[in-house]
């Protein structure tokens, strides 16, 4: 059964309800080719000595832009495969970030844990977040000032207040061969003080699970702005907090983040400045 999404909620002039409809409208479609990709077989080709591509993340991503740019040939894209697209010479006061498979490791090795992930900035800020698990027919949606939404259902994190009751999940650069040391020195510090330290291989449902109240916090490193804009917001609108590793104001193009409940973000933050030192 495909989610189902109510559009009506209190309005906005100014985000024209067609953006979260065809952000809905464009993961459930790549969702779609992840499902067909696993039952009719793919090619996978290397960007890196770890780092995998698919043929099924470069045809959601043909997908996607084919969509926005007959849709909005006046907005601008950015998108893990095939980079930015300028609709103009000017940038445009719009932009869309997708990441047509998350988890594409995951993916190759048939591990369920994947998920396309869509933003719209405007004017530089997110004000929409769309994230679909196919293999769990989950669809997280979030428009700035309106909240947090699974599949229809308002989102709230967590209330754990204590870092020895979270549990928090993480993940690992495509580098992370040259830095295993770095690494594994902060994951264990936070192996010594939590409930327990998960790594499931999808920075946007990791960011969509904080928002779920699924896990309490969320650090990881060399992130790249198709990875946590639309899952950030998600973690926002359902009443959590977001900041650079160093406790900066989040931006998509930092590369770095933490995520939680807000209740544990201090001492995450805390833990992280101990281990840098």
């Amino acid at each position: 059964m495909t989610p189902q999404l109510s559009f009506e909620s209190a309005s906005d002039s100014s985000v024209d309800p067609l953006f979260l409809e065809t952000a809905v409208e464009i993961v459930l479609e790549a969702g779609r080719l992840h499902l067909k990709g696993l039952e009719s077989g793919f090619t996978v080709d290397k960007k890196g000595t770890i780092d995998l591509v698919t043929e099924v993340d470069r045809a959601c991503e043909q997908m996607f832009r084919k969509i926005i740019i007959e849709r909005f040939p006046d907005h601008d894209i950015l998108a893990e495969e095939f980079g930015c697209h300028a609709a103009q010479s000017e940038p445009s006061r719009y932009r869309w970030i997708f990441d047509p498979l998350d988890g594409t490791t995951n993916y190759t090795h048939g591990l369920p844990i994947f998920c396309a992930s869509l933003a719209l900035e405007i004017d530089k800020r997110t004000v929409i977040g769309v994230v679909y698990d196919p293999s769990r027919r989950e669809l997280f949606t979030a428009e700035r000032g309106k909240g947090a939404f699974l599949n229809g259902s308002a989102l709230h994190v967590s209330q754990v207040a204590n870092l020895v009751e979270g549990l928090l999940v993480t993940g690992f650069p495509y580098d992370v061969h040259e830095r295993v040391e770095e690494m594994t020195r902060l994951f264990g510090a936070f192996l010594g003080q939590a409930r327990a330290v998960r790594r499931l291989g999808s920075a946007a449902l990791d960011l969509c699970y904080i928002a779920a109240g699924r896990f309490d916090g969320f650090w990881e490193q060399s992130l790249k702005p198709w990875d946590v804009s639309a899952g950030g917001l998600l973690v926002e609108e359902a009443g959590g907090l977001v900041t650079g590793m160093d406790g900066s104001l989040f931006e998509s193009t930092a590369g770095h983040l933490v995520a939680s409940n807000g209740q544990l973000h201090k001492k995450i933050l805390e833990v992280i400045a101990s281990v840098n030192v």
